[in-house]
C-alpha cells in the first residue's frame, strides 16, 4: 500500500472548517474543562443584565406617580430604582470575580490543549508549509484570546437577553416600535462580517508578519549578533523589516477603511430610524408623559445595548476566526494523520527495513528530494548513507522516522508500512542524534536524560549514555557535573561550546539501551575527523556485539574514514540511489563513491584513508 503527500496536502489546503460547528466544538471543549464555572458565569451574566434593562420601566412609573400625585407609585419607583442600581453594581462585581476565575481556568485548559496538539502532530510538514505556518502563527498569536471567547459568548447571550427585555418594554407602548430593534440588524450583521474580511486580509499577508518577526530576531538576539555586526547589515535588516511591516499594514488598513464605511452606513440607518421613532411616538400616539419617557429612555438604552452587542459580536467574531476556527482545523489536521495508524511496531527486526520505490517532494517544491529509491537495509547492519549536499540523505532519515510521508512508494519495517504504525509508538523504537540538534537549557542530567524520558532522573542510565557518546570530558569540566544548570539565560547557568553541546546531544541519542533503529545524522560535525572516527569505531564494535534485537544503525556522514566501517554503504546523488555495497567493492567499482572517496583522501593527504 502506498501513501502520497498529495492526499496530505489536499487535507492541509482545504478551507477552514464551518464556523458554527467550529464554535460549538470549542465551546464543548471549555464546557468539559470547567462545567460548574461555566454554568455559574452564565447565570450571573443573565441576572446582571436585567436590573439595567428595567430602569426605563421604573422611570415611567416615577413619572406617572409625580404627574398623577400617587405616592405609592413614587415609592415603588424609588425602591425599584434603588434595588436595580444596587443589584447592577453587586452582580457586576460578582460577575467580574466569577468571570476572571473562569477565564483563568479556561486559559490553562486551552493553552494545554493547543500545546498537546502541536506536540503530537505525527509529521513535521505543518512546520514547513507556508500556508500551515500562517495559520499556526495566527493561532499562536491569538491563543490567549480563547478564554475570552467564552466570556464574550456569555456576554453576548446576556446582551441579547437585555435587548429582548427592552424590545418587550417598547412593544408594550406600541408593537411598531419593535422596528427600532429590526433597524439594528444591519449593524449586527456588519459586525459579524467585518472581522472576517479583516482577518482574511491579515492571514493573506501573514507571510510579511513572519518575515518582520524573523528580521527583528536577527537584529536583536545574540546568536546572529556577531555576523550581523561583522557584516554591517544592521541597517539593512531594519530597512527590510520596515518594508515588511508596510507590506503587511497597507492591505490591512485598506480592508479596515472599506469595512468601516459600510459599518458607518449601517449605524446611520439605525440612528435615523431611532430619531424618527421617537418623533413619531411624541406626535402620533395619544399616550401619557410616562409612556413617552419609557420610549425615550428604553430607546436610548436600546441604542446603547445595540452598540455593546455589536462590539461584543465583532470581538467574538474576531476570536472565532483567529483562534476557534484554526484550533478546530489543527484538531482535524492532527486526527487526519493518525487515521490509518493501527499496526504495532515490531519488538525486534528479522528482515530489516525496505524502501520500496520511494519518492518524496517537499511541500511547495518543484523537484523531488528523493526519486524512486529502492533499497533493503538488513537487520543487524550498520548502514552508512553518503552523498553530496542536497542528495537526500537527511530526507531519507526523516521519512523513516515518520516525519513525512512518501509521495510515492512505501517504507516497511519487517513488512509493516511505517505510515500504518502510530508515529509516537514507532519512534519509541528509535534513537538518534542529529547535526541540527536543539540546545535544551536544563540541568545537564536532564539535557541528556530527555533521550529516554521515563529515565530522565536515572543518573546511572545518563552516565552510561554520556560514556557511549564520549562526553565524559564535557561532564568533567562542569562545575556541578550532571547537576549543572546549562545555558547563559539562567542566573546560575553555564555556557558550553558548540562541540560540547553536540556531545551532550549525542549522549541524549544514546539514552535508549535497545532501539531497533539508531540514527546518527552527522551528529559529530563539530568534532575533528580523528575523534569522530575513534568514537564511531568504538560504537560500531559495540553495536555488532550487542544488537541481539536486529538493530540497524544508520550513519549519515561526509567523512569517508568513518563510513568505510559500515556493513553497507548507500550512495545518493541528485535525489537518486546510485550505488549500494561495501566500501571495498564500491572503491573497486570506480563509481561515484570511489570518486568522492579519492577526492577526500587527497584533501586529507597521508592521514586520510584510515582516519
Amino acid at each position: 500500500m502506498s501513501h502520497s503527500t498529495e492526499s496530505t496536502t489536499s487535507a492541509g489546503e482545504r478551507d477552514l472548517p464551518p464556523a458554527i460547528p467550529s464554535l460549538w466544538r470549542t465551546f464543548r471543549l471549555g464546557a468539559r474543562a470547567e462545567p460548574r464555572l461555566l454554568a455559574a458565569s452564565m447565570a450571573v451574566t443573565l441576572m446582571m443584565m436585567l436590573p439595567d434593562a428595567v430602569m426605563a420601566l421604573w422611570l415611567k412609573v416615577l413619572t406617572d406617580g409625580i404627574l398623577d400625585g400617587e405616592r405609592t407609585k413614587i415609592v415603588v419607583a424609588a425602591i425599584g430604582l434603588a434595588v436595580s442600581s444596587t443589584a447592577n453594581w453587586y452582580l457586576g462585581v460578582v460577575n467580574a470575580r466569577v468571570g476572571r476565575r473562569f477565564r483563568d481556568r479556561i486559559a490553562m485548559a486551552m493553552e494545554g490543549h493547543i500545546a498537546r496538539l502541536q506536540a503530537t502532530v505525527a509529521t513535521v510538514e505543518h512546520q514547513e508549509r507556508p500556508d500551515h505556518l500562517d495559520r499556526l502563527s495566527v493561532l499562536r498569536n491569538q491563543s490567549f484570546a480563547l478564554d475570552h471567547l467564552f466570556s464574550s459568548l456569555l456576554t453576548n447571550v446576556g446582551l441579547v437577553f437585555r435587548l429582548v427585555v427592552t424590545a418587550l418594554l417598547l412593544a408594550s407602548i406600541h408593537p411598531v416600535l419593535v422596528v427600532l430593534l429590526v433597524a439594528g440588524v444591519p449593524a449586527m450583521a456588519v459586525s459579524l462580517w467585518r472581522p472576517g474580511v479583516e482577518r482574511a486580509t491579515e492571514e493573506r499577508v501573514a507571510v510579511h508578519d513572519r518575515l518582520a518577526r524573523h528580521l527583528f530576531v536577527l537584529g536583536t538576539t545574540a546568536a546572529p549578533g556577531k555576523e550581523v555586526r561583522l557584516s554591517g547589515i544592521g541597517e539593512e535588516l531594519r530597512a527590510r523589516r520596515r518594508d515588511a511591516r508596510r507590506q503587511r499594514q497597507r492591505p490591512i488598513a485598506a480592508a479596515r477603511w472599506r469595512s468601516a464605511w459600510i459599518s458607518s452606513s449601517a449605524w446611520a440607518l439605525f440612528g435615523l430610524t431611532y430619531a424618527l421613532g421617537i418623533a413619531w411616538v411624541a406626535e402620533g400616539i395619544d399616550r401619557g408623559v410616562g409612556d413617552i419617557v419609557l420610549v425615550v429612555v428604553a430607546g436610548q438604552r436600546l441604542s446603547q445595548y445595540m452598540s455593546q452587542t455589536v462590539g461584543e459580536l465583532g470581538f467574538l467574531r474576531g476570536i472565532w476566526l483567529d483562534a476557534s476556527l484554526r484550533l478546530t482545523w489543527l484538531e482535524d489536521y492532527v486526527a487526519s494523520l493518525d487515521e490509518r495508524a493501527t499496526a504495532t511496531p515490531p519488538t525486534r527486526l528479522h528482515d530489516g527495513i525496505r524502501f520500496e520505490h520511494v519518492s518524496f517532494r517537499y511541500p511547495g517544491a518543484r523537484t523531488l528530494a528523493l526519486d524512486d529509491v529502492d533499497v533493503h537495509l538488513p537487520a543487524g547492519a550498520i548502514v552508512a548513507i553518503v552523498g553530496e549536499n542536497g542528495a537526500g540523505k537527511s530526507t531519507l532519515v526523516k521519512l523513516l522516522a515518520g516525519m513525512y510521508r512518501p509521495t510515492r512508494g512505501r517504507i516497511t519495517v519487517d513488512g509493516v508500512d511505517v505510515t500504518e504504525m502510530p508515529a509516537a509508538t514507532w519512534r519509541l523504537r528509535m534513537a538518534g542524534a542529529f547535526q541540527d540538534f536543539f540546545r535544551f537549557e536544563l540541568l545537564a542530567r536532564h539535557t541528556v536524560g530527555l533521550g529516554d524520558q521515563p529515565r530522565l532522573d536515572d543518573e546511572a542510565a545518563v552516565g552510561r549514555a554520556v560514556g557511549r557518546a564520549g562526553a565524559d570530558d564535557v561532564v568533567a569540566v562542569l562545575p556541578a557535573g550532571l547537576g549543572t544548570q546549562l545555558g547563559p539565560t539562567w542566573d546560575d547557568g553555564v555556557e558550553v561550546s558548540f562541540g560540547q553541546w553536540q556531545k551532550l546531544a549525542l549522549a541524549r541519542g544514546f539514552m535508549r539501551d535497545e532501539p531497533l533503529v539508531l540514527v546518527l545524522d552527522e551528529p559529530t560535525a563539530a568534532l575533528d575527523a580523528e575523534t569522530e572516527h575513534a568514537l564511531f569505531e568504538r560504537y560500531a564494535d559495540a553495536a555488532r556485539d550487542g544488537a541481539a534485537n536486529g538493530r540497524i544503525t544508520l550513519l549519515v556522514s561526509h567523512r569517508f574514514s568513518t563510513v568505510r566501517m559500515a556493513d553497507l554503504i548507500v550512495v545518493l546523488d541528485g535525489a537518486r540511489l546510485v550505488e549500494v555495497g561495501r566500501h571495498d567493492a564500491l572503491v573497486a567499482a570506480g563509481g561515484q563513491y570511489a570518486e568522492l572517496f579519492a577526492i577526500q583522501a587527497r584533501s586529507y593527504g597521508a592521514r586520510s584513508p584510515t582516519g
